[in-house]
């Protein structure tokens, strides 16, 4: 095995077993802080809490890790996790519990965007869809086998038994990296011009304004998927364990779908396949509160997840792309950062939309956000003609 693929494989499967970790509680986490007394607008700031703090640290820790190395800030990230996960199961209230998460996006702002940095800086000219959109199934398949892995959990041996399994997971990433991983800087040096202001020089770049653009539109639509299928799924008979299933099958899709779409996006347009792929989860997305049954949900969400998954790829190449000129930690702290602004807007406007509205219009509006970000999206990067090979942000 060559040293590139050994590195590949170690990343791969930490970051499966942290996003698994996570995977897990995702589907409880909702219920145990609404039997914590949280509303809405509670359950959108516990969310939110994780993705702020990710949104703070993210670009300063990219940032750091072009200049120091990687395998530092990701040992760290995973310890953390690791004690965290602990934490949700000695929280005794509201507040305590976004005290946690809050401090779990600080530790996730050192795991995966950085693990993603180091991958990227392995990424040949002309292959970082189909590098990145293999990388990205660890990250998607952890986060896909939790929620089925988390019901089933929670049904046979109680909630605390969800949390305790994502720091056993967690915990075995860390040692893997720790053990693994080589030490020393690991990384190209920055970029001649960018030394001191790679974010500057980044925000200078149209393509890059307009992935940060759609990123943050895409996740502030799509983000609540998560947070509210969860409450809305018991108004059509669903079971939670039924929305484990659900949840799985959307980001299986996604996970599965990672490397063809990212062969095509190295290949293809990857502007068109971003407005393809966000067209069609926003309109899956819009056409939700109409399920009336399991089925029908599974049918949904199952769209939802493979209009993800044509986009995804082609987000990441070019975000790989601007790393290679502008500094790959500060290129995926600052792409992680949008994703995160979004993931803080989603669960609040939700919890604001499903408090003095219905939890139906949470789905409503996070399609037609989507839909607003696609259009943002194609007239920053002006896509007027189809075909041909995608942007090189140079």
């Amino acid at each position: 095995m060559d040293a590139h693929r050994r590195l590949f494989t170690i990343l791969f499967v930490s970051v499966f077993a942290a996003m698994l970790g996570l995977g897990i509680v995702a589907p409880l986490l909702p219920i145990y802080a609404e039997n914590l007394g949280a509303t809405g607008i509670w359950m959108g700031v516990i969310f939110s809490s994780f993705a702020f703090s990710r949104a703070v640290f993210m670009p300063i820790v990219g940032n750091l890790s072009d200049r120091h190395g990687r395998k530092p800030f990701i040992a760290v990230g995973l310890l953390a996790y690791t004690v965290l996960s602990l934490g949700y199961i000695w929280a005794p209230d509201i507040l305590s519990l976004t005290i946690v998460r809050f401090l779990h996006g600080a530790a996730s702002a050192m795991v995966v965007p950085i693990a993603m940095a180091y991958v990227g800086d392995m990424a040949k000219s002309g292959h970082e869809g189909g590098l990145m959109g293999r990388f990205q199934i660890s990250l998607f398949l952890g986060m896909g086998s939790g929620p089925f892995l988390g019901g089933v959990l929670n049904d046979t041996f109680g909630f605390s038994s969800a949390f305790i399994t994502m720091a056993v997971f967690t915990g075995i990433a860390f040692l893997i990296i720790l053990v693994f991983l080589p030490k020393g800087r690991n990384g190209p040096a920055l970029p001649a011009g960018t030394k001191g202001a790679p974010l500057r020089s980044l925000l200078r770049t149209p393509a890059v304004v307009g992935v940060l653009a759609f990123t943050l539109f895409n996740a502030a639509g799509r983000g609540g998927l998560m947070v509210f299928l969860p409450l809305y799924a018991p108004h059509v008979g669903v079971s939670p364990s039924e929305t484990g299933i659900l949840l799985t099958v959307n980001i299986f899709l996604i996970a599965l779908l990672q490397a063809p779409f990212g062969d095509l996006a190295d290949r293809m347009n990857q502007i068109l396949l971003i407005l393809l792929g966000s067209a069609v989860s926003s309109a899956a997305l819009i056409a939700l509160p109409h399920s009336g049954s399991f089925t029908i949900l599974l049918a949904i969400t199952a769209v939802i997840g493979i209009g993800s998954a044509i986009q995804q790829p082609s987000i990441m190449a070019m975000t790989v792309i601007a790393g290679k000129d502008h500094g790959m930690g500060s290129a995926m702290g600052i792409y992680n950062m949008a994703m995160s602004a979004g993931m803080i807007l989603a669960p609040l406007l939700g919890g604001v939309i499903m408090d003095l509205i219905a939890i139906e219009w949470v789905f409503y509006v996070g399609g037609i956000v989507g839909i607003a970000g696609t259009l943002l999206f194609a007239a920053i990067l002006r896509c007027a003609v189809p075909g041909g090979p995608g942007p090189r942000l140079r």
